[in-house]
């Protein structure tokens, strides 16, 4: 059985730079940039698990699957 692929958009205006979901994602999909904002660094390890997007404060992140 393939992997399910996930897409992950961070909406930059609504985002706050919290870091909420870097600290929540056990998949070390996220990094954070210079300026603390989150990057999506390794977008292949996301399992669709959604902490990031449960866990946003702002709901500056969407996590969709993939064809």
């Amino acid at each position: 059985m393939a992997k399910k692929k996930q897409q992950i958009k961070i909406h930059e205006k609504w985002c706050k730079k919290c870091g909420i979901c870097v600290d929540f994602c056990q998949k070390q999909v996220f990094t954070k940039g210079t300026l603390n904002e989150p990057i999506i660094a390794f977008p292949e390890n996301c399992t669709g698990c959604r902490l990031c997007e449960l866990r946003c404060p702002e709901f500056a992140i969407t996590v969709t699957e993939v064809e």
